[in-house]
């Protein structure tokens, strides 16, 4: 079975067909850096990286291109209400962001161009586009003609007659209100950079098309980004790049939100999540499980127990990793995934239905352990570690080595219950028997399971 993805687009499932045999190529709309990222942002360039995972599991080289906004609106707002330099607030802002998603275990991209390196590439676009008659120069703003390209509007499928486009500060010189501004003439205070229009700054829209121009060439593979940039980001970029001369995109693959209370998480309504205190309060891979378990197109309602409840279920996969390595020794992931795990995969990156095939397994390795079937706990240990590596979600892997919850939370946990358990380890050799499943019972009480083995008892949460 091929890899199938929904398109955004065409607004159906297709089979993924390379431009370039044996290659994939990915352009990420990234960070826009005016302030440090919450969950839902690295959502985003989880989901991308579980894609790009999978792609390369499938066999194909993978070039991953995200981007990062470091100049914008939003950016030279920030610097007015803090009196800080605009390029220290994007600078200090992506590193917040790559920090993040290197604790939630996202593999690099291939380039990570920021808008800033790239002033000429877009002026160059704006000329090929003004002598195509496409865009126009006013007031030092350049403009993109919307009614110039008959195909405005048809990915985000709305009606040019009923569109209002969002508008920044100081666009003037419009010959229609509908036309959307590539370049921003300069104001006092603000960045600039010479063009043959005057100085300015970029209008967020071109910057991507220009790097994807120049990073992945005039057609490419998928385009992907979070459900709120099809309008206008997106359909801005479309048009842009086409009328330059593009093909652009073959594929548009769109990931849902977080959301709490119904509302998409956002800095501007105060209802976000920091990645960096959530990493202090949680295991990054518990992190990486929870935002990672949905569907990429389904929404996740953020909430504490939702949370808890992904704890639990990754709990479940690690525990019989652990008993399995304990019983067997460490087993190197196997060189092919299951059957259903693949199929899962390929339609549409169905992590879900994927997961399900993990906890199947993760059952029938508890199982065996319970029988004592070595080579069946062997086998399915193999399988599930090899699902786990596609998914970025396996224990064993060095990069979550050293990943415990909050400031070593699980280390300062295990110490006091280790002290109970030598107490109750006393208990039993004295023939204390009350006393030593007392002490089993409150632990129990306490949600915590002990399991005693050859090596000595051993604890885990209660996932029940």
């Amino acid at each position: 079975m091929s890899i199938r993805l929904y398109d955004t687009s065409t607004r159906q499932v297709r089979d993924f067909v390379p431009l370039v045999p044996g290659c994939v190529s990915i352009y990420l709309c990234g960070a826009t850096v005016q302030s440090a990222p919450h969950i839902g942002h690295i959502r985003s360039g989880l989901n991308f990286d579980i894609m790009q995972r999978w792609f390369a599991y499938r066999g194909y080289q993978v070039t991953f291109a995200r981007n990062v906004t470091d100049i914008d609106d939003k950016v030279i707002a920030k610097e007015r209400e803090l009196g800080t330099p605009w390029w220290q607030i994007a600078y200090e802002n992506e590193r917040a962001f790559n920090d993040g998603y290197s604790a939630l275990g996202c593999l690099p991209p291939t380039v990570e161009p920021r808008a800033t390196g790239h002033i000429p590439e877009m002026i160059e676009m704006m000329r090929g586009l003004i002598a195509k008659g496409h865009a126009y120069a006013a007031d030092g703003n350049v403009y993109f003609d919307v009614k110039s390209y008959p195909d405005y509007l048809a990915l985000s499928n709305q009606k040019l007659a009923d569109l209002r486009q969002p508008e920044g500060e100081g666009e003037t010189g419009k010959r229609d209100q509908r036309d959307f501004a590539m370049w921003k003439s300069a104001k006092p205070g603000e960045p600039s950079w010479d063009t043959p229009w005057g100085r300015g700054r970029p209008g967020w829209h071109l910057e991507c098309s220009a790097m994807a121009h120049k990073y992945l060439g005039a057609a490419f593979d998928i385009h992907g980004g979070g459900l709120d940039l099809i309008f206008p980001h997106h359909e801005n970029e479309i048009a842009q790049s086409k009328a330059y001369g593009d093909d652009f995109a073959a594929f548009w693959v769109h990931n849902a939100w977080v959301t709490m209370a119904g509302e998409k998480m956002s800095k501007s309504l105060g209802n976000s999540v920091l990645v960096s205190e959530m990493v202090r309060r949680w295991r990054p891979i518990v992190l990486r499980y929870y935002l990672g378990a949905a569907h990429y197109r389904s929404m996740i309602e953020y909430s504490e127990d939702a949370l808890r409840e992904a704890e639990a279920g990754f709990g479940r996969i690690e525990g019989f990793v652990q008993r399995a390595v304990e019983r067997c020794g460490t087993v190197d992931a196997a060189p092919e995934v299951p059957p259903a795990f693949a199929e899962a995969m390929d339609d549409d990156l169905g992590v879900p239905q994927a997961l399900a095939v993990v906890h199947t397994a993760v059952r029938q390795g508890n199982s065996a352990l319970n029988a004592d079937d070595k080579e069946s706990v062997v086998a399915r240990l193999a399988e599930v570690r090899a699902m786990l590596g596609v998914l970025g979600l396996d224990p064993l892997d060095p990069q979550w080595a050293g990943t415990e919850r909050g400031e070593d939370l699980h280390g300062v946990v295990d110490s006091l219950v280790r002290l109970v358990l030598d107490q109750r380890q006393a208990a039993r050799q004295r023939k204390d028997f009350a006393t030593a499943d007392a002490i089993r019972d409150q632990l129990g009480l306490a949600g915590l399971v002990i399991e005693d083995t050859p090596s000595g008892p051993r604890w885990t949460i209660n996932s029940q």
